[in-house]
C-alpha cells in the first residue's frame, strides 16, 4: 500500500516534509526496511565451534601471558 501526500494550499514545504516523516514513521515501513537491511543472519554450527575454540584459546594465550607478566 503506497502512502500518497498532497500539498494542501497555504502549505509551506517544510510542512509537507513534517508531515510526510509523520506518516512513514506512523505506517512502519521505515522499521520493516530497517529490519531487513541489518538483520543478522544466524551463524552455522561450525562457525559457532571455530568462534567458541578461539575463544578458549585466547583466553589460554592470556592466562599464560599473564603468568609470565608480558601483559600490554
Amino acid at each position: 500500500m503506497p502512502i500518497e501526500i498532497k500539498k494542501k494550499e497555504r502549505e509551506t514545504s517544510q510542512g509537507l516534509v513534517r508531515r510526510f516523516s509523520k506518516r512513514i514513521k506512523q505506517s512502519g515501513v521505515l522499521f520493516r526496511a530497517r529490519e531487513i537491511r541489518f538483520r543478522e543472519r544466524p551463524k552455522s554450527r561450525q562457525m559457532k565451534k571455530r568462534s567458541a575454540l578461539r575463544r578458549e584459546q585466547m583466553r589460554r594465550e592470556y592466562k599464560i601471558r599473564e603468568k609470565m607478566g608480558r601483559l600490554k
